[in-house]
């Protein structure tokens, strides 16, 4: 590898270094033309250029060489460490992030690309894990110390006059253009290669977080970014979404994700509700319609999650996916999941685009476990939803949507209510806690709203549906989807005169309290994580399957409890499913038509990512993820990016 810390170049001026970078990386060959094409246009066949593969997220490689008949017999090829990891503490509290490597790694031309837990972006030789060349943000500014996932970065193939660059965010808010073969910031772009998206967006709130944990999304030569801001207290910095040119980095236009006065939308406010909202944002991935240059975006909860009493009105563009004519920033339509939300429901997920009997067609998962399938073009549901009433908030001030959508087609993911005939019995003792527990909880179904007293919300704010996504298998029409079964605890508890919020969230569990016993095994009978695949030509759920394991339970003969989940699938011509995800610390492979277990690997840590697959010049197909543990169900940490291949 070269010897040199690019961003240690940069700051001692080592011209000589940078030019031992430049020789040593011409052999790369990022921007030949054919490359720059393809990526234009969707995905290479042999590489993987976007986070879910082609623009449009479908995570689905044509790639057949590791395939059902072989998938056996995978084995490691490489392992690189990062470096960065923090373990977490023996008494530290569950939920921390310490470490949470999720990112995804691009392949374009055999060079891997991906975002470390620090922010540093690396470059490596897809083939072999050599290290080609490490970028970090943190050379002239102190890193925060608030600990936020990096999910991975983007690339822009640039033109004939303008190099390859790679765009990442950074857990202070700027988005950095770093050229693809030297991992040298891009002096033309911004300021000195980067631009601080906190500047007329958070000055007002220099106390309140405002970072990009997501790659931005690429449309031309636009490089359109979204932010996760506060969830808590209810006023802060702007979820707006923006579009930068990719050369220069001036910005190209903006989208209010809460409509200002005079907008369309803005009337779904009361008052002065909208003024100053934050939340709204879109913290997940976007995905892209090259073809008919939409933009899709999945925009989150308004602020604050759990009360909505200054806030009252629908809330939009809160809770819903809009589709953006990606070169203007004008909104083509919206059809909102949650209307006024107070449970958390952000729709978390990329919106995969997809096509169903023919047609164009987007599907979103959510954390409620319901699987929404959309006209691509015009946001119509194509399998019927439902207003359905929900249960009512009883807490003073709050004013619910009485309604809430479901969808007739596909079945939901995961169950919405909770009873004591759905209690776990893996153990006696977990039964009794959970009795115990259950007895002191409210729950009125689906959509209950926390209360002033412990409330049991199904599913709870971490799934059903996670930023994980979906898979698309176009061979055979299918979409797959992991799922949790976890549930929320918690009460609505008044908060002084002058405090931010007028409630609060709370429990003698915690703030973010799950329903689950000492051990954090779910309270209900498993199984407590899924894999699911859904036709989408009929909204059919063909498989369905338990998604891990649970190693007590398991020496005690109690087999596929399914475990509780984050991280996304990838779907191959091979005819398989590669999935990590779980808190067991296995990666695995299943049969795509059957949903049977193929192939599984213990692996350095649970695997809280989505992976990738690609091929390299030489001929041969690898599966890689990130192994990083941490996270929320796990206090494994590690450093590893996982490559297999056959032998």
């Amino acid at each position: 590898p070269i010897e040199y810390d690019v961003s240690d170049c940069i700051q001692n001026g080592d011209d000589v270094a940078l030019a031992l970078i430049e020789e040593m990386t011409k052999s790369v060959g990022l921007m030949t033309a054919l490359v720059t094409a393809m990526v234009l246009s969707g995905a290479t066949p042999e590489g993987w250029p976007v986070y879910g593969h082609d623009p449009g997220g479908a995570r689905y490689s044509p790639l057949r060489d590791i395939n059902t008949k072989n998938v056996s017999q995978l084995k490691r090829a490489w392992v690189y460490h990062t470096g960065d990891v923090e373990p977490l503490t023996a008494d530290a509290p569950r939920g921390q992030r310490k470490t949470a490597f999720e990112a995804t790694p691009l392949v374009i031309d055999d060079v891997m690309y991906f975002s470390t837990p620090a922010n540093r972006v690396v470059a490596l030789d897809a083939g072999t894990g050599r290290e080609i060349w490490t970028f970090s943000p943190w050379t002239k500014r102190k890193r925060p110390a608030h600990d936020r996932p990096s999910r991975g970065v983007s690339y822009w193939p640039g033109n004939a006059a303008t190099p390859a660059r790679i765009m990442a965010g950074t857990s202070d808010g700027r988005l950095i253009a770093l050229n693809a073969r030297t991992g040298l910031p891009v002096p033309g772009f911004g300021d000195e290669g980067e631009i601080d998206l906190r500047r007329g967006f958070a000055d007002r709130f220099p106390q309140a977080n405002y970072d990009v944990t997501s790659p931005p999304a690429i449309y031309r030569n636009l490089v359109i970014v979204g932010a996760e801001v506060p969830e808590s207290p209810g006023l802060g910095p702007s979820g707006d979404v923006r579009a930068f040119d990719a050369q220069s980095g001036k910005l190209v236009w903006r989208f209010h994700t809460i409509p200002q006065p005079g907008e369309p939308g803005h009337e779904t406010w009361q008052g002065a509700g909208w003024k100053d909202r934050t939340g709204a944002n879109v913290w997940s991935i976007m995905t892209v319609d090259t073809e008919r240059g939409l933009l899709f975006l999945p925009v989150g909860s308004p602020a604050y999650d759990f009360y909505g009493g200054d806030r009252k009105g629908q809330n939009l563009f809160g809770n819903a996916l809009v589709a953006l004519h990606a070169a203007t920033g004008k909104v083509a339509w919206y059809y909102q999941f949650v209307h006024h939300d107070v449970w958390d429901y952000d729709p978390p997920a990329p919106p995969a685009l997809i096509t169903v009997q023919g047609k164009p067609a987007v599907v979103e998962v959510t954390k409620m476990g319901l699987v929404f399938i959309l006209d691509r073009l015009t946001g119509k549901p194509l399998f019927g939803v439902t207003e359905t009433p929900v249960p009512q908030s009883r807490v003073p001030g709050e004013e619910t949507w009485p309604t809430q959508p479901i969808p007739m087609k596909p079945a939901p993911l995961s169950r919405s209510s909770m009873t004591a005939a759905d209690l776990t019995t893996v153990t006696e003792e977990s039964h009794r806690y959970c009795a115990d527990l259950l007895a002191t909880l409210t729950n009125r179904g689906r959509f209950t709203p926390f209360g002033l007293t412990p409330t049991l919300v199904f599913p709870g704010t971490l799934g059903g549906a996670t930023w994980s996504g979906v898979s698309f298998d176009p061979e055979h029409q299918l979409i797959f989807v992991n799922a949790n079964e976890v549930g929320a605890i918690g009460q609505l508890t008044r908060q002084p005169e002058g405090a931010p919020n007028a409630y609060e969230r709370t429990s003698p569990l915690g703030s973010y309290a799950r329903f689950w016993d000492t051990r954090h095994w779910p309270c209900q009978q498993p199984p407590w994580g899924t894999l699911s695949a859904i036709n989408a030509d009929t909204g059919d759920t063909v498989w369905k399957v338990p998604l891990g394991i649970t190693e007590e339970l398991e020496r005690h003969g109690i087999h596929n409890t399914g475990a509780p989940n984050i991280g996304g699938s990838i779907a191959t011509a091979g005819g398989l499913v590669f999935i990590g995800a779980t808190s067991d610390e296995r990666f695995r492979a299943f049969d795509a038509v059957t949903g049977k277990e193929l192939w599984a690997a213990q692996i350095d840590a649970s695997a809280y990512a989505t992976p990738i697959t690609y091929r390299t010049r030489e001929g041969r197909q690898f599966v890689v993820v990130a192994a990083g543990g941490g996270g929320f169900f796990s206090e494994k940490s590690s450093d590893s990016l996982i490559a297999f291949s056959l032998p």
